[in-house]
């Protein structure tokens, strides 16, 4: 299943592009010493290694890691890069990235900078793809909102997000993401509300903790998307149901940080089996040391999911991407519809419903 998995198209709608960075990648960004690091040479290798699972704290102490070590452009632009490699080489064709720009005086690195860093990673990642003829996985990019940041800094994102969309970047929305144990919901409402008017969509990470009257407010104000929603009671459950906006869920990562006991019991299933439109993301691969396609074949096993269902799931990702460009929606359309006919091709029996 896993090499079905791998041949699916896939859309990637819920992954971090700090997240996203190889192991190998941190530490040697680390080890280089051009930036200090607050840890031991034994506390990052714990924290990088692949194998065990991380606590909720532990995975945000590993953010800090890599904010630690991709603090200038030359590492931004790097990361970037070998994400999207490792998308291309996984089976993602489509992906909405999200990050959140960051400024660092000390090498002269404003959040615009930041921003163009991460260009150019693109730009050097689609540059190689031309090179070598293969197809480039077509990336589209959210800013993120940290929930540490004040309604001022809010704005500040949002407004560069729409300066940088007005100029003819890849910018599709922006995020809300973070700690989920920091900060007011409130804080960020204006922000979210002007990023709406300026022709932004807008994701939320919600309910990656109990807080009911957050998650509450946050399924009234009705993004585009919302991220995880592991901590929900009934109520919230049929409020997210009526609302029907679209799920982005993490499995492995959900799992990892104890937000569900385990595959079996995610959340994921039910929502799907009510009709609901759910994505299968993978959050922050490097971090969980997953990709998309083991993310599809660990749901296949959780769920007893036929490669028609997987073909399904796939799709609907797809129907729920961001994306306003016409070509790229026309080419991505194009591309499934070739990829489902092969596919049947080799499995006749499957017979899904798109």
């Amino acid at each position: 299943m896993l090499e079905f998995c791998r041949q699916l198209p896939k859309v990637e709608l819920h992954a971090h592009l700090n997240g996203s960075i190889r192991g190998a990648t941190i530490r040697e960004l680390a080890r280089a010493g051009h930036v200090a690091v607050k840890l031991s040479a034994e506390e990052v290798e714990r924290l990088t290694s692949p194998d065990g699972d991380r606590s909720l704290h532990e995975t945000f102490a590993l953010f800090d890691l890599i904010h630690q070590v991709t603090t200038e452009p030359a590492s931004t632009t790097r990361i970037t890069r070998e994400v999207l490699e490792d998308l291309e080489a996984d089976g993602v064709v489509y992906a909405e990235l999200r990050t959140t720009p960051k400024a660092n005086p000390a090498v002269e690195m404003s959040k615009r900078s930041y921003m163009e860093a991460v260009f150019a990673g693109v730009k050097e990642y689609m540059d190689a793809a031309t090179s070598r003829g293969s197809i480039a996985v077509s990336v589209t990019w959210l800013l993120s909102i940290n929930r540490r940041d004040s309604a001022a800094e809010a704005m500040e994102t949002v407004e560069l997000a729409a300066s940088l969309l007005d100029e003819g970047a890849d910018i599709v929305g922006v995020d809300l993401s973070g700690n989920p144990t920091v900060g007011e919901w409130g804080t960020w409402v204006p922000a979210l509300e002007a990023a709406r008017r300026k022709g932004l969509s807008v994701s939320v990470h919600a309910a990656e903790v109990w807080n009911p009257t957050e998650t509450a407010a946050m399924i009234a104000f009705r993004p585009g998307r919302v991220g995880h929603m592991c901590c929900l009671d009934a109520s919230l459950e049929r409020a997210l149901l009526s609302s029907g906006i679209p799920l982005e869920l993490c499995l492995t990562s959900n799992v990892m940080t104890d937000s569900v006991h385990s595959y079996e019991d995610h959340h994921f299933s039910a929502f799907r089996a009510a009709g609901h439109p759910v994505a299968l993301c993978t959050d922050d691969s490097g971090v969980f040391s997953t990709t998309l396609s083991e993310e599809f074949a660990i749901a296949a096993a959780a769920f007893g999911l036929s490669r028609a269902d997987l073909l399904d799931i796939s799709t609907c990702a797809l129907q729920h991407t961001f994306c306003t460009d016409a070509g790229v929606k026309a080419k991505l359309g194009a591309m499934f519809a070739s990829a489902r006919r092969a596919l049947l091709a080799v499995a006749p029996e499957i017979r899904p419903q798109f």
